[in-house]
C-alpha cells in the first residue's frame, strides 16, 4: 500500500481491539497489519493486549461451571421465547 493509505498510530490503536477480535474488514485488517509491521510501539502494544486476551481466555477455560439444576434449560427457554417475540 502507498503511504497515503497507511494508518497513523492513533488510527491503528483505535482499531486494535477489533483487530484482535477479528471484527475488521479485510481492508482494515490489512492496514492494521501493515502498521504493526513498521511501528515498534504499536506492535508492542498489540503484543501486550494479545497476551492479556490469551491470559483471560486461559483463565476462563479453567473455571469449572456448575449451574443449579434446570437453570441452563430455563435460560434457553427464556431466550427462545424472547426471540420468538
Amino acid at each position: 500500500m502507498s503511504h497515503l493509505t497507511r494508518l497513523t498510530c492513533e488510527e491503528a490503536f483505535r482499531r486494535l481491539d477489533d483487530f484482535l477480535d477479528r471484527e475488521l474488514s479485510a481492508a482494515e485488517t490489512e492496514l492494521v497489519h501493515e502498521h504493526l509491521e513498521i511501528c515498534a510501539g504499536c506492535a508492542r502494544e498489540f503484543r501486550f493486549e494479545a497476551s492479556v486476551l490469551r491470559g483471560v481466555r486461559a483463565k476462563l477455560r479453567q473455571i469449572e461451571v456448575t449451574l443449579p439444576a434446570g437453570l441452563r434449560d430455563r435460560v434457553l427457554r427464556a431466550l427462545a421465547a424472547e426471540g420468538a417475540r
